[in-house]
C-alpha cells in the first residue's frame, strides 16, 4: 500500500480513535488519549518517509490530534481543563524519556534481541524530547489561548471550525519551526532538513483542517449528553 494512502488512514484513525476514547471514557480519555499520542509521536518521528514527493517524518498526524483534543477541552470545558491536558502530555514525555533511557543501560542477556532496536531509536530520544517538550510547551499554550481568544475577543468569528483553525494553525508553526531546528538541525543535510521543516508543517496543517469535522461531532456528543464521563462532575 501507497505511503499516501497509509497516511490518509492513519489520519483517520487518529480522529475516530479519539471519538471513542471521548465517547466512552470522557475528558479522563482525552487525557490519556494525549499521553499515548506525546509518546507515540516521538518514537514515529525518528522514522522518515517519503509523502507526496517530500521527505517527511512520522509522527505529524499523532502529535497533531493533541491539538484537537485541547480544541476539544476547551471548547466543553474550559481553558483550565485543556491546560491539564498539555501538563498530561509534557509529563509523560518526561517519564518515558527517563524510563527508556534506564532500560536501554541494562546489559542484555545473550538471549537479548531488542537491545541494538531500543539503542538505535532511544539513544537518540533525549534530543527529540527535548526538542518536543519544548516546542510542545510553547505551541500548546499559545493554542488555547488563542482558541479562547478568538472566541472571546472576536464574537464575529463565532464558527465553531474559525476558532479551531485560527488558532491550531499558527501554534503548528510554532511547534514545526522550533522542534526541527532542536531536533534536527546538524543532523540532517540542509536540503533535507528544510524538507522535514516544511513538509511537516504543511502535513500538521492538513490535520488541523481535516480534524474540524470531528470537533464538531464531539461538540455534538457533548451538548446531546453522549459522554460517559468516567469521573462525576456532580459537586
Amino acid at each position: 500500500m501507497a505511503n499516501e494512502v497509509l497516511w490518509l488512514v492513519l489520519m483517520i484513525v487518529n480522529f475516530v480513535g479519539i471519538l471513542i476514547f471521548y465517547r466512552y471514557l470522557g475528558r479522563t480519555g482525552l487525557y490519556i488519549w494525549v499521553a499515548m499520542a506525546a509518546i507515540i509521536a516521538n518514537i514515529q518521528v525518528v522514522k522518515t518517509v517519503e509523502l507526496f514527493g517530500f521527505v517527511a517524518t512520522l509522527g505529524n498526524i499523532v502529535y497533531g490530534t493533541t491539538f484537537l483534543v485541547t480544541d476539544i477541552l476547551s471548547e466543553n470545558y474550559g481553558k483550565k481543563e485543556a491546560r491539564k491536558a498539555v501538563i498530561v502530555g509534557f509529563m509523560s514525555l518526561i517519564t518515558m524519556t527517563i524510563l527508556m533511557q534506564l532500560a536501554i543501560m541494562f546489559k542484555p542477556d545473550i538471549s537479548d534481541f531488542s537491545q541494538d532496536a531500543l539503542k538505535t531509536i532511544f539513544s537518540f530520544m533525549p534530543r527529540i524530547v527535548l526538542a518536543s517538550l519544548i516546542a510542545y510547551w510553547l505551541s500548546q499554550l499559545h493554542d488555547i489561548w488563542a482558541y479562547h481568544f478568538w472566541k472571546n475577543k472576536f464574537p464575529q468569528f463565532k464558527f465553531l471550525w474559525m476558532r479551531n483553525n485560527f488558532s491550531t494553525m499558527v501554534s503548528q508553526l510554532i511547534d514545526s519551526v522550533v522542534f526541527c531546528f532542536i531536533a534536527f538541525w546538524g543532523v540532517f543535510e540542509i536540503k533535507v532538513f528544510w524538507s522535514i521543516l516544511w513538509t511537516t508543517y504543511i502535513f500538521k496543517w492538513i490535520v488541523a483542517a481535516a480534524d474540524t469535522p470531528f470537533l464538531y461531532l464531539a461538540k455534538i456528543m457533548h451538548d446531546k449528553g453522549k459522554i460517559n464521563e468516567l469521573v462525576s462532575t456532580d459537586k
